[in-house]
């Protein structure tokens, strides 16, 4: 086994920097867990309520407006997934971060970065770019409100929320944590219509349903999409919240992750594919 930290605190404090574009709340759960570590935090929203939430703070902000950077520097519209414009700014931004930093950063946290990962970022700060998921990511992917949505088609009792290890793949890096299971029986009166029209029509993914719904010419799939937008936001505040600072503060920073390969151990205990799980070992200082 030849397993490596992803930080090793002995080199002394750990340093991040967060990456926001929008309300900066997972930021903030972060932050609080513990104001004193040095971060940075980048923006390609300047005047999003994350960069707002850093200001006061007093934490150094790096901002490039990526609408306006693709637009003007690469006479593009939209944002490219891959390629040369896309790692430029990528290399533009943090280069700024890694000046304010007078070196890299110990771990990025994208805490609700609305941009995706070029591969030259993945590729250069891998496995110390950290992303959370509103689902399951071994088993139902998509953004938004979806994956809440997929787990109640599939049959499940819960949904759990997913931080994982950013790689060149969509949402398919290494999985470092897994959320307390919040139970779906919270919304059993609102899913009871949706539940019954699945099973009589025997759809079980998000696309055989939105086709039944079609064909019944019904508002069943606009109830999907409200009460899994509904879950969703329950899942950000006890799923969420709660393993990103525990993982970035209580995991990280105490130099109790390692990897081999995709294989994530934790106080040298080697993980499942899904990670830890709080289900089982809530957030314990050690667990050995």
């Amino acid at each position: 086994m030849t397993t490596r930290l992803v930080f090793d605190p002995s080199s002394g404090p750990m340093r991040y920097a967060c990456g926001v574009s929008g309300s900066g709340t997972n930021y903030e759960r972060i932050y609080e867990r513990d104001p004193g570590k040095q971060h940075v935090v980048f923006s390609n929203v300047p005047g999003c309520a994350g960069v707002m939430k850093a200001r006061k703070h007093a934490a150094p902000v790096v901002l490039l407006d990526s609408a306006k950077y693709f637009r003007e520097m690469w006479e593009l519209e939209n944002v490219p997934r891959y390629g040369v414009e896309r790692n430029s700014y990528d290399r533009a931004v943090m280069t700024l971060v890694e000046q304010v930093f007078n070196g890299r950063p110990d771990l990025i946290c994208l805490a609700g970065y609305d941009l995706w990962i070029g591969d030259w970022m993945a590729n250069r700060y891998y496995p110390r770019i950290l992303n959370v998921h509103p689902g399951d990511a071994k088993k139902y992917i998509g953004l938004g409100w979806r994956p809440a949505a997929k787990a109640i088609l599939a049959g499940e009792n819960g949904v759990k929320s997913t931080l994982f290890f950013v790689d060149a793949s969509d949402d398919g890096g290494p999985i470092l944590i897994q959320s307390k299971s919040l139970q779906l029986s919270r919304w059993d009166d609102e899913l009871r219509g949706i539940r019954r029209f699945a099973e009589k029509t025997d759809a079980r993914t998000l696309e055989q349903f939105r086709a039944a719904v079609q064909r019944e010419e019904n508002n069943l799939y606009k109830s999907l999409e409200e009460v899994s937008t509904r879950i969703q936001e329950v899942l950000r505040v006890e799923g969420d919240w709660q393993i990103y600072p525990f993982a970035v503060h209580g995991l990280i920073a105490k130099g109790r992750v390692a990897l081999d390969g995709r294989t994530v151990y934790i106080d040298g205990v080697q993980m499942p594919e899904e990670g830890w799980q709080v289900d089982t070992y809530g957030f314990a200082d050690n667990i050995r």
